[in-house]
């Protein structure tokens, strides 16, 4: 039997997916989601999607976030469809297609504000491409990619002889460490819908084998390559899946160095945005902190209510070991009918109590309010604690509280005082209860 060359089984894979809706696990859904995981973008981000294949995320990008997107893929005929279709949706000015590869950008430093990889990174490594595009971002810039790992640490035999022969997986709190000893902040962390194997890509792709012309060189193989990989999906998918990591340069995830007034104790705390990971832990300072599960409960109640919680603006405090230490949440409440933010609930767990890792997540907090585009933020709390921060009584601003409370307790920050403050009663969210 004559050996079938490497190059018509790779151009027989090609011509499986022309034409399919995607050419890997994924959504709209998910795209957009990924999208609201990274937080408040410039009026007309500059973005690069790197492994664009026809661009189904390039040109949700483009529409729906105002973008200017460089899409780049090796593949010609899948920057044809991309260009086509922005064309065909009137989006060509938002949209420029270039042959390259992911491994060699000629792009230079600082030129993107969001980076965007939607099941591409596999073609050089999760690590190279941490290493290799964080110098593309701006110092407030996102990267956006997503990656399959081990949803577990002891896979069937059969699902990692599968894997092992394509791409080395790890597990996600493997992957966690690698983008923080890369240099980035783990800002979210969103695991996508079982949904995202099938609905759009595996069933086209079933499909599409399943009518393949097998007399063309190459087809019989990728076609054999492709059953195998659905089947083994079907019979071992809880095994691993993709994971959509939201990550941002170092500055957005600091070692900070408070003392506290009481004790002259000095500690370095790692401050950084939540993440999906972090969910039991952030519970469990809440509730070693105070003496209901209130507070725990509300932090939980604000998470669920999406015109409450804001992506970014949940930080924690990490002891040396990685201990969850210290917590700050804010959260979208209103002045009247303007935006502001609630400081709180704010927590630390009662064996770092006193040693600055409160003071470090709710600095971390601000600091990442600011830098989303927030002025005004508000805080009911210790008038002795909060002034240190900033705050001052919120009835200098004319801003009231809607319950009765010692003028004192009732606090206002803005972080640009030449910008407007509005006035009036202080709408919280529903989970307040107020």
């Amino acid at each position: 039997m004559t050996d079938i060359p490497h190059n018509a089984i790779t151009e027989a894979f090609f011509a499986l997916h022309h034409g399919l809706p995607r050419q890997g696990p994924g959504s709209d859904a998910t795209t957009r989601r990924l999208l609201a995981l990274a937080g408040p973008l410039p009026a007309r981000p500059r973005v690069l999607d790197i492994g664009c294949g026809p661009g189904r995320a390039a040109l949700l990008l483009a529409q729906e976030a105002a973008a200017e997107v460089i899409a780049i893929d090796l593949h010609q005929p899948f920057l044809d469809e991309l260009t086509q279709a922005a064309a065909a949706r009137g989006l060509g000015h938002a949209i420029r297609t270039i042959r390259l590869s992911m491994a060699d950008l000629p792009f230079a430093d600082e030129s993107f504000d969001l980076i965007w990889a939607e099941g591409s990174a596999y073609h050089i490594g999760f690590d190279t491409a941490l290493r290799s595009w964080q110098r593309l971002l701006t110092p407030t810039g996102t990267l956006v990619l997503t990656e399959c790992e081990w949803t577990t640490a002891a896979p069937s035999a059969e699902a990692r002889a599968f894997w092992d022969q394509h791409y080395r997986l790890r597990t996600g709190d493997r992957n966690v460490t690698a983008a923080r000893d890369a240099g980035y902040s783990v800002a979210a962390i969103h695991s996508p819908p079982d949904s995202d194997w099938f609905d759009e890509y595996y069933t086209p792709l079933s499909e599409r084998a399943d009518s393949a012309d097998t007399a063309v060189a190459g087809m019989r193989e990728a076609v054999a390559a492709t059953r195998q990989e659905i089947a083994i999906r079907r019979e071992h998918g809880t095994d691993y899946q993709y994971t959509g990591y939201i990550l941002r340069p170092q500055t957005h995830s600091s070692t900070s160095t408070e003392t506290d007034p009481h004790t002259a104790m000095t500690t370095a705390w790692i401050t950084r945005a939540e993440t999906d990971a972090d969910l039991t832990a952030i519970r469990e300072v809440n509730l070693a902190a105070f003496p209901t599960s209130e507070e725990a409960d509300l932090v939980e109640a604000l998470r669920a209510d999406p015109s409450a919680w804001l992506p970014g603006l949940s930080w924690v405090a990490e002891a040396p070991d990685g201990t969850i230490a210290g917590f700050a949440l804010l959260s979208r409440c209103h002045v009247g009918d303007v935006p502001a933010l609630a400081l709180g609930p704010c927590a630390v767990r009662p064996d770092y109590q006193r040693q600055g890792a409160g003071s470090a997540a709710i600095h971390a907090a601000l600091r990442a309010a600011r830098e989303q585009g927030e002025n005004l933020v508000l805080v009911l709390g210790h008038a002795e604690y909060y002034p240190r921060f900033g705050f001052t009584p919120a009835s200098g601003y004319a801003i009231r509280p809607p319950f009765d409370v010692s003028d004192e307790y009732m606090m206002a920050l803005a972080f640009d005082p030449a910008c407007p403050v509005p006035a009036g009663t202080i709408r919280y969210p529903t989970a307040f209860g107020v």
